[in-house]
C-alpha cells in the first residue's frame, strides 16, 4: 500500500512539472510523422546523433518531440544546440536547411531549434498561418537568412520569440506589435535596417526587448515608454538617431537599459523626481553624441549598480547625488568634456569596484575620501587636468586595488619609493605622459603580479633594472620616449611578454638576446635607439611575432634566414640601419606581411622574385644603391 502511494505521488509530482507524461499509448498522427521526415531529410548532419534515432513509425517516443496523450498530435520539438549531460555542456551542430514541412505540425505550440549553427534557409512564410498554437519559438544562433514573415503577427498565443544570432534581414515588421502575449522578443545580431516601429509600443505584456547589433536608424519612438512591464531593453550597436524620448522614464520595471553605440543626441533625459525607474540597476549610454550636464539628480536611481556614459559630449562638473548610489560598482565616463573637481561623495560609494574618468578636463586635488573605497579594483584618471604633482600616498594604499592608471595627471619628480605591501595586487600599472625623471625603481621588480607597465613619454633615464626579470606575469611593457641606456635584455627577457615598446631611447646593446627570453612576443618596437650589432638567428623563435620594428638603429650584418620562421609577421621595418648583403629568399614564406620596408640600408643583389616582396613600392627598397629587380630597376646581366 505504501509503495502503491508513493508511485501516485512520483506520477502527479512529474504532472506538475511537465504538464503530461510521454507514454506509448499515444499513437503518432500520420501527417505529423510525415512533417517529421520531411523535416529530418533537410538535415545533412547532426552532429548530436538524435535524428539517427527518428526510425519507426512511433514518433511520440522520438527524443526532441512531445506529443499530447490524449490526441497523439506533436506538440513541440525540443532540438537545442546546447546539450546538458551529467558530466558536461556541448554545442551539436545541425547541417541543412528548415524545412517549410515543419509548419504541418499544426498543434506545435514549441518550437525550440535554437543554437544549432549551421541550419540554413528562411523561416517559412506560412508558419503564422499554420501553426496558430505556438507559444514559443526559437530557431536563435542559426544560420538563417532572408525576412521575418509577416505571418508570424497571427501567432496571437505567441509568448516568446528568439530570432537571434542568424542573418536575416529587412525591416522589422510593424504587425508584430500585435502579438498581446508576447513577453519576450530577441532580435540582436542580425541584419535588420529601418526603422523601430512605433507598434512595439502595444506590447504591454513585453518583458525583453533586445535588437542590439543591427542596422536600425531613425528615432526612439515615445510610445516606448507605454511598455510599462518591460525590465530589459537593448537598442545597442545600431544607427539610431535624435534624442532620447522623455517617456522612457515611464518604464517602472525596466532594470537594464542599453541604448549605447549609436548616434542619440541631446541631453539625458532622466530621472527628473525621486522614484522614477526605481529598478534600474544597468545603464549604458556609452559612444553616442549626447550633450549637455550629467543630470543632477541621477543620485534617485537608487538601484544603479553599472553606468557607462563614456565618449559622448556630457559637460559640466560630477553632481554629488552620485553619492547616494549606494550599489554602484562600475562608473565609465570617460571620453567627455567633464570639468571641476571629483567630489568628496564619492567615497560614500562603497560598493564601487571600477571608476573610468579618464580623458575629462578635471580638476585637482583629489578627495581624500577616494581612500574610502576599500573594494576599489579600477581606477583610471589619465589625461585631465589634475596636475597631481606626486601620487597621493593614501591612492596607493587601497587595499583591493589592482588597475592604476594616471597617464597625462601631471605627476612630477622621480617615480616615489611605495611600499610593497600597498602595491602587492597591482596588475596594471600605467604612469606614461607624465614628467617623471630618475631611473626606474628596481621596487617596481616586486609587483609579482604586474601584467603592464607603461612608463612611457617620461624623462626617464639610466638603466632598465635587472629586478624587471623578476616580473614573470608581465605581458605588456611600454617604456617609448624617454631617455633610457644601456641594455635592452632586461626587457626582453621576461617569459610572459607579449608586448614591448622601447622605441625613442639610447639604448645600445642586447639585441643579440632578442628570442633567448620570452617567445611569445607579438609586437616589438626597438626603433630609434642607438643598438649595434647583428639580427640574431634566434629571432626566428618569436613564431607568435605581427609586427618587428627596428628602424633608425645602427645594426649591421646580413639578415638571418630564421627571420622567415616569422610566418605571423605583417609588418617588418628596417629602415635606416647597416644591413648588408642579399634579402634572403626565405622572406617569401612571410606571406601575412602587409607593410615592409627595408629603405637606406646596404642590401646588395637581387630583390626575391615572387610575393609578397615584388608587390611593396619602391620606396620600400630605396637607399640600396646595389639593390635591383622588381619593384626597382632590372638587374644587369
Amino acid at each position: 500500500m505504501g509503495s502503491r502511494l508513493l508511485q501516485i505521488v512520483a506520477v502527479l509530482f512529474t504532472v506538475t512539472l511537465f504538464g503530461e507524461i510521454r507514454t506509448n499509448a499515444a499513437e503518432c498522427s500520420p501527417d505529423d510523422l510525415e512533417a517529421l521526415i520531411s523535416f529530418k531529410n533537410g538535415i545533412q548532419r547532426d552532429s548530436s546523433g538524435r535524428l539517427a534515432k527518428w526510425v519507426g513509425e512511433s514518433c511520440c517516443d522520438w527524443e526532441g518531440v512531445v506529443c499530447d496523450n490524449a490526441s497523439g498530435r506533436v506538440t513541440q520539438i525540443r532540438l537545442p544546440g546546447f546539450i546538458s549531460t551529467d558530466e558536461d555542456l556541448y554545442q551539436s551542430e545541425m547541417t541543412g536547411m528548415l524545412s517549410p514541412s515543419i509548419t504541418l505540425l499544426s498543434s506545435l505550440d514549441t518550437i525550440d531549434l535554437g543554437g544549432l549553427i549551421g541550419l540554413s534557409g528562411t523561416i517559412p512564410e506560412t508558419i503564422g498561418v499554420r501553426l496558430p498554437k505556438l507559444k514559443k519559438l526559437f530557431l536563435y544562433g542559426n544560420n538563417l537568412t532572408g525576412p521575418v514573415p509577416e505571418s508570424i503577427s497571427e501567432l496571437s498565443n505567441l509568448q516568446e520569440l528568439h530570432l537571434h544570432e542568424n542573418r536575416l534581414s529587412g525591416s522589422i515588421p510593424s504587425s508584430l506589435g500585435s502579438l498581446k502575449n508576447l513577453q519576450r522578443l530577441l532580435l540582436y545580431s542580425n541584419h535588420f535596417s529601418g526603422t523601430l516601429p512605433d507598434s512595439f509600443g502595444n506590447l504591454t505584456n513585453l518583458v525583453e526587448l533586445d535588437i542590439h547589433g543591427n542596422s536600425l536608424s531613425g528615432n526612439i519612438p515615445d510610445i516606448f515608454g507605454e511598455m510599462q512591464v518591460l525590465e530589459k531593453l537593448d537598442l545597442s550597436s545600431n544607427l539610431l538617431s535624435g534624442k532620447i524620448p522623455s517617456s522612457i522614464t515611464n518604464l517602472t520595471a525596466i532594470s537594464v537599459l542599453y541604448m549605447d553605440t549609436n548616434y542619440l543626441e541631446g541631453t539625458i533625459p532622466f530621472p527628473s523626481r525621486s522614484g522614477e525607474m526605481p529598478s534600474l540597476g544597468f545603464l549604458r549610454l556609452n559612444d553616442n553624441h549626447l550633450t549637455g550636464n550629467l543630470p543632477s539628480n541621477l543620485g534617485y536611481l537608487v538601484s544603479l549598480q553599472r553606468v557607462s556614459l563614456s565618449n559622448n559630449k556630457l559637460e559640466g562638473a560630477l553632481p554629488s547625488s552620485l553619492g547616494n548610489l549606494r550599489s554602484l560598482t562600475e562608473l565609465y565616463l570617460s571620453g567627455n568634456l567633464l570639468s571641476g573637481q571629483i567630489p568628496n561623495s564619492i567615497g560614500q560609494n562603497s560598493q564601487l569596484l571600477m571608476l573610468s574618468i579618464s580623458y575629462n578636463m578635471l580638476q585637482g586635488p583629489l578627495p581624500e575620501e577616494i581612500s574610502s573605497l576599500k573594494n576599489l579594483q579600477t581606477l583610471d584618471l589619465s589625461f585631465n587636468s589634475l596636475n597631481l604633482s606626486a601620487i597621493p600616498k593614501w591612492l596607493t594604499e587601497l587595499p583591493s586595488l589592482s588597475k592604476l592608471h594616471l597617464a597625462g595627471c601631471g605627476i612630477e619628480g622621480q617615480i616615489p619609493e611605495l611600499s610593497q605591501t600597498s602595491l602587492n595586487s597591482i596588475q596594471e600599472l600605467d604612469l606614461s605622459v607624465n614628467n617623471l625623471i630618475g631611473s626606474i625603481p628596481a621596487w617596481l621588480g616586486s609587483l609579482d603580479q604586474l601584467y603592464l607597465l607603461n612608463l612611457s613619454r617620461n624623462s626617464l633615464e639610466s638603466f632598465i633594472p635587472d629586478s624587471i626579470i623578476k616580473l614573470r606575469d608581465l605581458g605588456v611593457l611600454d617604456l617609448h620616449s624617454n631617455k633610457l641606456t644601456g641594455s635592452i635584455t632586461q626587457a626582453i627577457s621576461g617569459e610572459s611578454l607579449t608586448h614591448v615598446d622601447l622605441s625613442d631611447n639610447s639604448f645600445s646593446n642586447g639585441v643579440e638576446d632578442i628570442g633567448i627570453g620570452s617567445k611569445d612576443i607579438q609586437y616589438l618596437n626597438l626603433s630609434h635607439n642607438f643598438l649595434r650589432g647583428g639580427l640574431p638567428s634566434s629571432i626566428g623563435r618569436l613564431k607568435p611575432l605581427h609586427s618587428l620594428d627596428l628602424s633608425f638603429n645602427e645594426l649591421a650584418s646580413n639578415l638571418p634566414e630564421t627571420l622567415a620562421n616569422l610566418t605571423s609577421l605583417e609588418t617588418l621595418k628596417l629602415q635606416k640601419n647597416n644591413f648588408t648583403g642579399n634579402i634572403p629568399k626565405e622572406l617569401l614564406k612571410l606571406t601575412k606581411l602587409r607593410e615592409l620596408n627595408l629603405s637606406d640600408n646596404s642590401f646588395e643583389g637581387e630583390i626575391p622574385e615572387g610575393k609578397p616582396l615584388i608587390d611593396f613600392p619602391r620606396s620600400c627598397y630605396a637607399g640600396n644603391i646595389r639593390l635591383c629587380g622588381k619593384p626597382l630597376s632590372p638587374c644587369r646581366p
